[in-house]
């Protein structure tokens, strides 16, 4: 595709390699059909024409939520882009470590929130994704909506962080060919050893009874230990075991072993442009194609609309649920334009353009690329409860160059709008 007025390249979401899906959401059971990279191209340059004919619209791709049909698709081999669970690193041994798994608030590891496949025309960005982590705690994310407004602090205090990774098509990890989509399909290399507990990030501590349990930090490890570990800790060591330190070393094609119970529930992440959508196919298909009811999300966005004070608030919130309405199960919103703006619910807390801060590697300017919906939150399953978490939407800027560098992940950028500006910070 070619290049927009600004040099920002429109991305592929969810990648030419993975092949783009052709899905409905009308209950339809037939096989979805894969279209070979030339033909997606043509689709997604079809796509772009009609946008140019409608005075230029956004080209929005929505992002909705399904049960995995196989549990290989969500395999990093596989490019997915998928919610709950734990991480498909795209780059399986150089992950992030230290401060960068953490709340920087309350010090807890941070739970794996989404990823997206996203590549762009780069060549050094020929497989590209986008991986969200957040703390569960709302008091954190309270904290985290206050901090942001200190524009550009030296030492920013967050509690959601994305990570951006990249590789060239020619890898020390994955074929240069397109995967095919039958569960064969293996990686070239091998991973870092992860937790046992959260199976997120890098296991850095061994355990010294067994030495096979693996921990990201001393609290996932003594969360194991008494959920469980202390007897198969000791179980192991009294059959001598020595093989069993191999077991967690390597994250290739194997389904990682998680010990924890507060992972969010895993879904893949199917896509959709939102030109397809109509207020009236939704409400046609809305009582035979949903994982969360109607009446659900209808009195989520009534209880949000009586926290609004103001016409201004009224008028934002209402020009919002208009265009969620089309299509009311979308978790994820997607447009990497330069000139692409998110759909902000509130008039309130939106950031100006200083206060979205410059790439911390290359300089260079952050740009809108997707926003997270509060949807995704009755999915996981998301109790409305005062304390429980919550927000209006997440929204992710990352470097318009998508730059390169010697650090696999680099960190991106979130803004965080709360469905009330004016909450306590704890």
């Amino acid at each position: 595709m070619d290049e927009e007025p600004d040099g920002t390249e429109k991305c592929v979401f969810l990648g030419m390699q993975k092949g783009l899906r052709i899905s409905s959401l009308d209950g339809d059971d037939g096989e979805e059909e894969q279209l070979p990279p030339q033909q997606q191209l043509e689709v997604f340059a079809a796509y772009e024409e009609e946008d140019d004919e409608e005075e230029e619209e956004d080209f929005v791709i929505l992002g909705f939520l399904e049960k995995p049909k196989n549990r290989w698709s969500l395999l990093r081999q596989m490019f997915p882009s998928k919610a709950g669970g734990v991480p498909a690193w795209l780059d399986p041994v150089n992950l992030p470590s230290g401060k960068s798994c953490v709340c920087d608030i309350c010090g807890e590891p941070l739970q794996f929130l989404l990823q997206v496949y996203a590549p762009i025309e780069k060549e050094y960005a020929f497989h590209r994704s986008l991986f969200v982590f957040m703390c569960s705690s709302m008091n954190c994310l309270l904290r985290d909506q206050h901090e942001q407004w200190k524009r550009h602090p030296e030492k920013p205090s967050r509690s959601v962080k994305v990570f951006r990774c990249q590789l060239h098509q020619v890898n020390p990890f994955y074929s240069s060919e397109p995967p095919r989509h039958d569960g064969t399909e293996t990686p070239s290399g091998t991973g870092a050893a992860l937790c046992s507990w959260c199976g997120t990030w890098k296991g850095d501590k061994l355990c010294s009874g067994c030495r096979t349990a693996r921990y990201c930090s001393e609290k996932h490890q003594v969360m194991h230990w008494r959920s469980g570990h202390k007897t198969d800790c000791a179980r192991i060591n009294s059959s001598q075991s020595f093989d069993a330190p191999n077991r967690n070393e390597t994250t290739s094609a194997n389904f990682q072993k998680v010990a924890s119970n507060t992972l969010w529930p895993e879904f893949e992440m199917i896509i959709e442009n939102e030109s397809e959508f109509s207020t009236e196919m939704i409400e046609d298909n809305a009582s035979t194609n949903s994982l969360i009811s109607k009446g659900k999300v209808d009195g989520a966005m009534k209880s949000l609309l009586d926290t609004f004070e103001g016409d201004d608030e009224r008028k934002s919130w209402a020009t919002f649920q208009e265009c969620i309405a089309k299509a009311p199960e979308q978790v994820l919103r997607y447009c990497r334009d330069g000139s692409a703006k998110p759909l902000w619910p509130m008039s309130s807390g939106r950031p100006s353009k200083a206060d979205i801060p410059n790439c911390k590697y290359c300089c260079g300017p952050l740009c809108f690329e997707f926003q997270i919906l509060p949807q995704l939150l009755y999915y996981f399953g998301v109790k409305n409860d005062v304390d429980s978490l919550d927000w209006a939407t997440l929204v992710i800027y990352t470097c318009e160059a998508s730059c390169e560098g010697s650090l696999a992940y680099k960190e991106e950028y979130t803004w965080v709008q709360l469905s009330s500006q004016s909450a306590t910070v704890p």
